[in-house]
């Protein structure tokens, strides 16, 4: 979910925007407004959010007091006002968008729709990094099956795929062990090992895909020639990580 606040002194243009975002299936949700800079920034510090939208005139001030009294900017940034000569200061400040008023439902969902892609965009990165900083926490596994306790390298490991309540790991040289844990259990330990769980059902090492295939909706395609689905949900975020491999 993305949240944001919208500030500006007139309750009409603070309306119409939350108006807009809330009749519209836009991703976003609201969690404040305010009119002024004092109560603008007090509203976030309190609701962190991931988008401001801002007007230029206040009553005690500018946006641009407001961005310089926070200081560090850790969402993205949308002026609106009726003034279009701010526009240059205005992406000065990293401004990601400047709409001016009267504002129309195409030129803010506009906006959203740029701001969600970079939000979503930076969150992939974020979880890719920490991802490489975990790559070399751990080296081993313990899997208990019914007749053995299996020590497995982790980079052994192809994949892993769900039965209820068992799980299939598929191992280099095509060996498998069937153990009766979930797959949930495996997913978080092996996420800090390079693994990406394309699907609710499939848990995959990076290490030893071979291609993704578009044809069917879209598949990756191992070491070992096996295919794995993809699900749409996960296309974006595994198509961020091959970016940065």
């Amino acid at each position: 979910m993305i949240t944001a606040v919208v500030i500006d002194d007139e309750a009409r243009a603070r309306e119409t925007i939350i108006n807009i975002l809330g009749l519209k299936p836009s991703g976003i949700t609201i969690t404040g407004e305010a009119g002024d800079i004092e109560s603008g920034y007090r509203l976030i510090e309190s609701k962190q959010p991931d988008l401001v939208f801002l007007d230029i005139n206040l009553p005690d001030g500018t946006g641009f007091d407001l961005i310089k009294k926070i200081g560090n900017i850790r969402f993205k940034l949308v002026f609106i006002t009726a003034h279009e000569e701010f526009a240059v200061r205005a992406f000065k400040f990293s401004a990601l968008d400047y709409i001016l008023k009267p504002v129309t439902a195409s030129d803010l969902l506009q906006a959203v729709e740029k701001a969600t892609h970079l939000i979503q965009k930076e969150e992939t990165e974020m979880k890719f990094s920490a991802f490489l900083s975990n790559l070399d926490k751990i080296k081993k596994i313990v899997l208990k099956t019914s007749e053995s306790i299996h020590i497995v390298n982790i980079k052994d490991i192809v994949r892993c795929e769900a039965d209820v309540n068992y799980t299939t790991f598929y191992l280099l040289g095509n060996a498998k062990l069937l153990v009766s844990k979930p797959l949930k259990d495996y997913a978080e330990l092996l996420g800090q090992s390079g693994f990406f769980r394309t699907h609710q059902s499939h848990l995959v090492n990076l290490d030893h895909i071979s291609r993704y295939d578009k044809e069917d909706g879209g598949h990756l395609v191992m070491d070992d020639e096996s295919i794995v689905p993809v699900s749409s949900r996960k296309k974006e975020m595994l198509f961020g990580v091959f970016e940065n491999m």
